[in-house]
Order: structure tokens, then sequence, then C-alpha cells
């Protein structure tokens, strides 16, 4: 469905024709741009943009669809990014991504959400109070939406630092809470969260590099005027601070699953170790009391009054002996 459509001339919004190759042709005339916003349209829905702005089928294709990777393609008549927003859920301590495409042409930008936490009305409405901004047309929506995304992976960035370092002191507490049969599965689910993350942040890197004009790829993108080039350095140099931060997540979320697994396993070793401390222990009097009550008639000491006490006692004796050794080595 169409959730916004508005016509920009000299930064400032005027509610174009409801018509879309009329408000297309009015802004052209104007010299400013038309806007329009989509969320998860439907193809019969989608035909009508597609025919009047000469939007690619394999671009389109890629908008209804949905379920694509960050990324930048150049066709005759407009360019197409995908990004793709996401949205931290403190409650559950989960990050969700959604979908946001643009079609960037000469005089137009449409843009497609799908899924929530798109920053799209809310770039809308900054742009429209900085008319300075909005007058460098479409260029300035692709600028904007992309700031706004990438600004957003600072902070989910923040807080799935907040959460590991939650995580870390839960694992690493000395009060053996990281033994919990649990932990394993908390350090695997919050792995997959940073699984997530990085599918929308990591393949971000290279549009951004050609819009920024660096590296191997960069050069000229048309429909993108070559004084926002140094915006968009300013957006790939977050995106790149945000991927070296989910990378070291990635690293220490290894290295926390890594020390519990190593927790468990010394764990495991000391409880044995008590268990055959126990055995052994319990080994001697059973032993003694085995031999000595095998009934046979010429058996030593079976005669002797003291015979009985002094068994006791070589039984207590050796168990104190047992207890103290294998305390002093720390098996018990």
């Amino acid at each position: 469905m169409i959730v916004d459509c508005a016509v920009y001339r000299d930064g400032h919004r005027t509610e174009g024709p409801d018509d879309l190759s009329d408000a297309l042709a009015e802004a052209r005339a104007a010299g400013g741009f038309v806007w329009i916003g989509l969320h998860e349209p439907s193809e019969r829905e989608f035909a009508l943009v597609t025919e009047e702005f000469g939007l690619h089928p394999l671009a389109v294709e890629d908008a209804l669809k949905a379920h694509q990777r960050p990324k930048l393609e150049v066709y005759d008549d407009s360019l197409f990014l995908v990004l793709k927003p996401v949205v931290y859920e403190p409650k559950s301590d989960r990050v969700s991504s959604g979908e946001v495409m643009l079609f960037l042409g000469d005089s137009f930008v449409v843009t497609v959400r799908h899924g929530e936490g798109a920053p799209l009305k809310a770039v809308r409405r900054r742009l429209e109070q900085e008319p300075d901004m909005l007058h460098k047309g479409p260029t300035a929506v692709l600028y904007a939406v992309s700031d706004a995304v990438v600004d957003h992976y600072v902070e989910v960035a923040t807080e799935l630092q907040t959460d590991l370092e939650e995580l870390e002191t839960e694992v690493f507490s000395p009060d053996g809470g990281g033994g919990s049969r649990h932990t394993a599965s908390r350090i695997y689910t919050f792995k997959r969260q940073i699984l997530e993350f990085r599918r929308a942040t990591g393949p971000l890197a290279l549009p951004l590099t050609r819009l920024a004009g660096v590296g191997q790829f960069g050069g000229s993108v048309p429909f993108v005027s070559e004084k926002a080039r140094p915006f968009f350095r300013d957006v790939n140099d977050h995106l790149t601070r945000v991927n070296e931060s989910v990378e070291g997540l990635d690293r220490l979320v290894s290295d926390i699953l890594s020390a519990h697994l190593a927790q468990m396993s010394v764990r495991q070793n000391d409880d044995m170790r008590k268990i055959s401390a126990w055995a052994a222990m319990a080994a001697i009097p059973t032993m003694i009391a085995g031999i000595y009550g095998m009934n046979f008639d010429h058996m030593p000491e079976l005669h002797w009054v003291w015979s009985y006490p002094a068994v006791i006692a070589l039984m207590a004796a050796l168990e104190i002996l047992l207890y103290r050794t294998f305390k002093r080595r720390g098996w018990l």
C-alpha cells in the first residue's frame, strides 16, 4: 500500500496530483522530485509505480519478494539500494531485521518497506524540517535513510555489548552460576543474534564504499550527486566501526562459550575426583570386612580377644589417612 506520496520543490513539501505520472511531470517541471513510500506492496499495487517510473523488472522482483542482502544495483533509469534496518527487543534480548528498498532516479524516490523498524517516517519528518538538505534532491533522501539505519546499528551494537557483559559476568561469577545447564543455550542464542545483526551490517559495506567513492569499487554513481560523497564517507565510517564491534562481539561470545565448556569440563573432573576419592575410601573397609568374612577355620586373629577392635581401629586409621591425603591434594 502507498503510505505517503508528495512532491518536493525547493526543499518544501507540496501535495502533488493523485496521478503518479502527473506528479512526476510536475516535479520535473519545477526542478523538484516526488517521493513515494510503500509498505509491503502487492504485485498489483506496485505495477502502477513500476510503469510510471520505468523501474527495472529485476529490481521490482527483489522489492516485492524481499529477503534480500544489502546491495546496490545500477540500472539505466534508476538506482536500487537495499538496506536491512534492525530492531533490538530488550524484553527478549532478540535482534530482528526488516528491509528497506530505495529506487532513485531522475526526479523521483520510491521507498519500499518490509517488516518493522524502518526509520522512513522519522526520516521524512526530519528532512521536511530541513529544507536546505531536502533541496539537494533524491540524494538527500538516500543519505538520510542510510544514515538513520546505520546510526541505529550503533545503538543496537551498544545494547548487545551490554548483554554480552551481563552474560560474561554470569559465566565467570564466583558462585558457580556459569555452570547452569541453561547457560550454554543462552550463549548460543546470543551468538545467533549477533549472526542476524551481522547479516544486516556486513554486506552493506560495499554499497556504502561505492557511494562514498572510496576503495577499488569507488567511482561515480548515477543519480547520486558528487558533492554528497563526504556525507556517505561519514556513514561508511560509522558502519566500519559497527562492523568492527560486531566482529569483536562474535569473537568474545565464542571465547565465552569455550570458557564455559572448559569450566563445565573442570567441574566434571572435580566431581569425578571426588567420587573416585570416596570410592577409594569405601574400598578399604569393604576389602578388610570381605577378608574376615570368608569363614575359614584357620584364619589368623580369629580367636584373639582384641581382633575386632584392632580391625575397626585399622579401618579408621586407613580412612583418616586416605581422607587427609585426598584433602591435601584437593580431591575432596
